[in-house]
């Protein structure tokens, strides 16, 4: 079953420039697995040394964040959409 994963800007260079590829995964586990054998360093970016998603990335699917549904164990059918999001924080407060 063919998932589409849109890729953010600062991980394109691991999947070659593609800011979106297809994948065969039925749960949002086995999309990483996929993705780190199909574009190895994946894994390391997403996941921490437990194997749980990292703080500062969001993973959602068709709009849903995971941390919200079965976290990486939600699963996943054809025509799905993932949307990987690296969490922004920073600037400065102005008082224009």
């Amino acid at each position: 079953m063919s998932i589409k994963v849109k890729i953010p800007t600062p991980l394109r260079k691991l999947s070659s420039g593609s800011s979106e590829v297809s994948v065969t995964a039925t749960s949002v586990a086995e999309c990483v697995e996929v993705l780190e054998a199909q574009y190895p360093g994946f894994k390391e970016r997403l996941c921490d040394e437990s194997g749980d998603l990292r703080r500062f990335i969001n993973v959602y699917v068709n709009g849903e964040d995971v941390r919200f549904l079965n976290g990486l164990a939600t699963a996943l059918k054809a025509g799905d959409e993932i949307s990987i999001v690296p969490a922004v924080a920073g600037g400065a407060f102005s008082s224009l």
